[in-house]
């Protein structure tokens, strides 16, 4: 048998503590492991190599025994570690069904197991199963359609996916075209992996008066001629369903914006709100009389002579 010098396989001295061995391996197997590095067949030796030396120094016993009779050791077990090994790497051509994970698990315990499968230890017998990671189901992606008054005060929305009865919260002031994303209520994993997520697009539908531009909403408030020329008052309704009475000036122009403020969408997070912007369209007075009609004459006479 060909002597390998174990200490130098790990890169450490004869006189190496268990730890030191151990962390000497572990850096070394990570690094060499054949599933990062696929197809090299040099870092394959390299793993199988280090293996082998960290199994014997390891080992009080076998390591006394190599220590003293060098390439005359006799190797520990029924196991053979270059027919595991060889079979390992024929099992894995073309795919990844025995990772680094499956090999040496969570942590210290995973290293011992790993050595005692194909060492044929009795102290420590146990039944493995290796297999493929399961994946995780398909995410769906959908859209919702929500009213400008839930958009506002915040709803719940119940939803009927693969089956399954979900229920969908909706927080006040929610944007559209926010994404929100449901956890695990996708579609089923075909490998006993976790369900896909759900993705919901959030849309409005149209209002009928309230037209919504970011935090603020604009509304047309028609106002007959007089009070637009007069000045007087007029009543309008907020999204949230409160009358106020608007102050309309005199002599308000057609198109004139008017703000109202604190009256539009939750701003959310901050716990204010933005404007209710209103423009006024101004109404022209159908089927005068004779007598209006000489009314507006004699008004617009009034004008022209004041001109």
């Amino acid at each position: 048998m060909e002597f390998k010098d174990y200490y130098k396989i790990l890169g450490v001295n004869k006189t190496a503590t268990d730890e030191e061995l151990k962390k000497a391996y572990r850096d070394l197997a990570k690094k060499h492991h054949p599933d990062k590095n696929p197809g090299d067949k040099s870092a394959e030796d390299k793993f199988k190599d280090i293996s082998e030396a960290y199994e014997v120094l390891k080992d009080p016993e076998k390591r006394k025994k190599y220590d003293a009779l060098g390439s005359n050791w006799k190797q520990a077990g029924t196991g053979n570690f270059d027919e595991w090994f060889k079979n390992y790497s024929h099992s894995n051509q073309g795919q990844s069904t025995f990772s680094f994970e499956d090999v040496f698990g969570g942590g210290e315990e995973g290293f011992t197991d790993f050595f005692d499968l194909f060492m044929g230890r009795g102290a420590k017998q146990r039944s493995y199963s290796f297999r493929s990671t399961p994946k995780k189901g398909r995410d769906y992606e959908s859209s919702l359609n929500i009213s400008l008054e839930e958009a506002f005060k915040g709803t719940t929305k119940e939803l009927s996916v693969d089956g399954r009865h979900i229920r969908v919260k909706i927080e006040p002031g929610t944007e559209e075209g926010k994404k929100l994303r449901l956890k695990n209520q996708g579609g089923a994993s075909s490998s006993g992996g976790e369900s896909g997520d759900l993705f919901l697009k959030i849309s409005f539908d149209k209002h009928k008066s309230f037209e919504k531009k970011g935090n603020d909403l604009h509304l047309k408030l028609p106002v007959d001629l007089y009070t637009a020329v007069l000045g007087g008052k007029k009543e309008i309704h907020t999204i949230e369903g409160k009358t106020i009475n608007l102050n309309i000036p005199p002599e308000t122009n057609n198109g004139k914006t008017l703000r109202v403020p604190g009256m539009g969408m939750q701003i959310p997070g901050t716990g204010s709100r933005g404007d209710l912007l209103v423009k006024i369209v101004i109404n022209i007075p159908q089927n005068l009389t004779e007598k209006e009609k000489q009314l507006f004459k004699q008004l617009a006479e009034l004008r022209s002579k004041e001109l």
